[in-house]
């Protein structure tokens, strides 16, 4: 009797063994994009920072995992959505309408937006037609045609006060203001232009004028032929992007369903939208964008590694966030992960990892 009642207990300490041991067993579900350099696949094999830091993790939770790989970033959030996935590993930001739907962990670096532009590779081809156009309808140039424009009305009220009042004829002084207006404006805005007077005014005084406007003419020319060529110049360099404020009105190309979508529509940008990074890339050599606009580590990469010579990162990082491993909400392994980011760091492994792959601070 004895021996069955220890028989019966032995099976009841086994199947409680057994059923707290399984959960450990079944691996952790992670969906995941290829996001450079977070995360990269070569040959079937991922790796990046996020994946060596995820990684990490799993051993320090002593929990195996199983990869999933989405086609861009709507993919990684429908898999949290649908229940396929546990977790969501890559280099996502955080954002106040994906906090309303999922958990994010401790953060596992702050990075910002950057903007990329074409450098001086050869598939740059250049198009004299469309340059030409963007010139004469420039800022600078509207600028300068207001300013002649404001100008040569005023040389033309004092040129036709002189002449109605100073000229000696009775034809001379019953000039009506319109439309010898019209006809002092005509010869204001050529005299500037060409520095020409082919009627020269008979009068002394009006002549004197004309003289003094020529004059004028000539220093407003210079000045804005200097203009011009300083803009032409910087352009040349730096491009017409320098910073974030230069891209409202210019065509900008991310990624579908990422953190500068948001950012870029707010700011008035004409957004272009991909689902694959090299999609964004291959608009901007195409000319279909003039720039790009993703997370400063990625472009940094990009740049430096398959687009070097090719492109330049201009201006510094902006709308700066935290990026973090994405769960579904409620997630019962979130706080497990948070309490193993806090041990790496404190050991030290965390800043291996990202002196790994950024260099060290």
């Amino acid at each position: 009797m004895l021996s069955r009642w220890c028989a019966a207990l032995l099976m009841m300490i086994t199947a409680v063994a057994t059923a707290v041991a399984q959960p450990a067993s079944v691996p952790v579900r992670v969906a995941t994009l290829v996001l450079p350099p977070f995360v990269m696949e070569q040959g079937g094999a991922l790796s990046g920072f996020s994946i060596d830091l995820w990684n990490a993790v799993a051993a320090k939770l002593d929990v195996s995992c199983s990869y999933q790989m989405t086609p861009d970033v709507k993919g990684v959030f429908d898999a949290l959505r649908s229940a396929k996935a546990d977790v969501a590993v890559s280099g996502l930001f955080y954002s106040i309408e994906r906090d309303r739907e999922f958990d994010f962990s401790y953060p596992i670096m702050e990075a910002g937006l950057r903007i990329m532009v074409r450098g001086t590779g050869q598939s740059s081809t250049p198009q004299p037609l469309r340059d030409l156009m963007n010139l004469l309808f420039s800022r600078v140039t509207l600028y300068w045609v207001g300013a002649a424009a404001l100008i040569a009305l005023i040389a033309a009220r004092l040129m036709w006060f002189v002449q109605r009042h100073l000229r000696d004829d009775a034809a001379g002084s019953s000039q009506k203001y319109f439309p010898a207006i019209f006809r002092m404006m005509y010869w204001a805005a050529t005299t500037l232009l060409t520095q020409a007077d082919d009627a020269p005014p008979p009068h002394w005084a009006a002549r004197a004028l004309a003289v003094l406007w020529m004059f004028v003419g000539i220093v407003f020319v210079a000045l804005y032929t200097a203009q011009l060529t300083t803009t032409l110049t910087v352009e040349q360099i730096q491009g017409a992007i320098k910073g974030p404020k230069d891209l409202p009105g210019k065509r900008v190309a991310t990624l579908k369903g990422g953190s500068a979508v948001g950012y870029l529509r707010q700011h008035e940008v004409d957004v272009q939208e991909f689902d694959d990074l090299s999609h964004v890339y291959q608009a901007l050599q195409n000319r279909d964008v003039d720039a790009v606009v993703l997370g400063a580590a990625g472009l940094d990469d990009y740049a430096a590694h398959e687009g070097k010579g090719l492109v330049r990162m201009v201006g510094l990082e902006f709308n700066k966030n935290d990026v973090g491993f994405v769960f579904p909400m409620g997630s019962r392994i979130r706080r497990r992960v948070d309490s193993a980011l806090v041990a790496l760091r404190e050991d030290g492994t965390y800043q291996q990892i990202y002196d790994k792959w950024f260099g060290t601070q």
